[in-house]
């Protein structure tokens, strides 16, 4: 059966009376990372489920993969270095709305190029300097999903309260990788050592002194940049760390996450991920907080994580992104989380 799309063009009332077609077609703009893409899943779901569009989604080539295994998703486009590729193609497909929860310069000027009705997520960027530079707090106290889904308010969708999704293929999981033997049959602590910036990860020394300490099996999870620091941590802190940093795929990883009986991650996609699995999780923030509305988010009616965080550092948070070094040169948002905490919350997690 052939699947005829209707623009906006051929209703005669205003986008915000719009009536809901079950030939909707929207494009959601979102290039990266692996969290912020996972982020974006209640809006994909919500305009399926609820105003049943035909979804579409662009991002960048390497995320691909993530997208292509969500069932809520019709088609997904992508670029490797320039957006315009891709250009000519969105344009044929004539969108009757393109959502833009990216709301970058880049992701402005696709919006530009096709023409098409389109609303974007309120960044809340002055908010974020203004706490940053000035620790003024003027921030809604929201989850970024709930600026996500305003975007399609106007359209009658609205956040169902289910929280996040990720999808591991069949197949795709740990178990039919080349680590499976080296996974746990036990209860496992999955610890997320990565995170982009520096400044969002907790120093090797104190990685090291909480690995020591726990008992039950610890496995290691990162990027091939975390590889070393793995590889000196599971020679260091005993026989129960087991180091796959740089060995599993992204889909290996998320079913380690998925399986463990707990999560120690940084404020990282792993981290959103493991809410999307609702898995317990201990969280560890440095020059980040979770008042920029990033926290894992779970169901409603379902809370699992506990947030590690130094509380009045006038320095913190120093970015809403982070830093390769600590711009002060102490780094006490991380140098300061107990030890002994970090050890208390994963023995007696949240459930």
């Amino acid at each position: 059966m052939t699947l005829t799309y209707l623009s906006l063009s051929h209703f005669s009332h205003s986008l915000t009376s719009l009536t809901l077609s079950p030939l909707l077609k929207v494009l959601i703009l979102r290039f990266s990372s692996i969290g912020d893409i996972v982020l974006t899943t209640p809006v994909i779901r919500c305009l399926k489920q609820q105003a049943g569009a035909a979804v579409h989604f662009l991002s960048k080539q390497a995320f691909e993969p993530i997208l292509a295994s969500n069932p809520y998703i019709d088609r997904v486009f992508s670029f490797q270095k320039k957006v315009s590729e891709v250009i000519p193609a969105l344009k044929a497909e004539q969108y009757d709305l393109v959502i833009d929860l990216h709301h970058n310069l880049r992701s402005q000027w696709v919006r530009w190029q096709l023409g098409r009705p389109s609303r974007a997520f309120d960044k809340l960027n002055f908010e974020k300097w203004l706490l940053v530079n000035w620790s003024i707090d003027r921030l809604p106290d929201m989850h970024i999903v709930q600026r996500y889904m305003a975007t399609v308010a106007h359209l009658g969708v609205q956040y169902d309260g289910k929280g996040l999704d990720f999808f591991i293929p069949e197949g795709k999981d740990w178990r039919h990788g080349e680590q499976a033997d080296k996974i746990p049959a036990t209860p496992y602590i999955a610890f997320v050592l990565g995170a982009t910036h520096a400044t969002k990860r907790l120093p090797e020394q104190k990685i090291m002194d909480i690995c020591s300490q726990l008992q039950q099996p610890v496995v290691l999870l990162g990027g091939k940049s975390e590889m070393e620091t793995g590889r000196r941590i599971a020679l260091t802190a005993g026989s129960h760390i087991i180091d796959l940093c740089g060995k599993l795929s992204l889909y290996e990883s998320a079913a380690v996450v998925r399986d463990a009986a707990v999560v120690l991650t940084h404020d990282t996609g792993l981290m959103h991920i493991a809410a999307a699995f609702q898995k317990t999780i201990v969280s560890v923030w440095g020059n980040t907080v979770p008042k920029f509305g990033m926290y894992p988010l779970y169901p409603t009616g379902i809370q699992r994580n506990t947030s590690l965080e130094v509380l009045g550092l006038s320095c913190r948070p120093c970015s809403k992104i982070g830093f390769d070094r600590c711009p002060k040169g102490h780094f006490k948002c991380m140098q300061g989380i107990p030890t002994e905490r970090v050890i208390e919350r994963l023995t007696t997690p949240k459930t």
